[in-house]
């Protein structure tokens, strides 16, 4: 995948269940054909997916590259994953969806990052809708939250 001519998958589709694990099949892909461009492997959501499942960078790094299929990936992640009821999954996959700046320094950058592609855009919160929104994604007007 050369991410210097395209944008690598939303975090949203869920690949085993898991969001966020094909964008990191697709970034590290790139990392390891020196095409990531501006891109990086592993970067802090790649952490919090592979500390949720009990593996390291270096253990997935190995796994997609001697996988070389979505498929071939995602049945290694199942074989090896750190296994959670679907309780668990689910309030993982809806805290990363709806993860936004953990500090004042991660909220400006995030609010720089958002009025560099869309200013009117106030609405997002989450860096999940931003990473869309930047990559040209259609990103529904989000109700502000009480």
């Amino acid at each position: 995948m050369d991410l210097r001519k395209h944008f690598p998958r939303s975090m949203r589709p869920k690949l085993e269940g898991y969001v966020h694990l094909a964008r990191m099949i697709d970034k590290c892909r790139a990392v390891q054909a020196g095409t990531e461009g501006e891109y990086i492997y592993p970067c802090p959501m790649d952490f919090r997916l592979l500390e949720f499942a009990g593996l390291t960078d270096a253990q997935f790094t190995d796994a997609v590259r001697l996988n070389p299929t979505d498929e071939g990936v995602a049945g290694w992640f199942r074989r090896v994953a750190r296994p959670h009821t679907p309780a668990e999954l689910n309030d993982w996959n809806e805290m990363m969806l709806q993860r936004g700046p953990s500090s004042p320094e991660s909220a400006e950058k995030f609010n720089k990052y958002r009025d560099a592609a869309d200013p009117s855009r106030t609405d997002l919160t989450a860096w999940s809708d931003l990473q869309d929104l930047e990559e040209g994604r259609e990103v529904p007007r989000r109700s502000p939250r009480s």
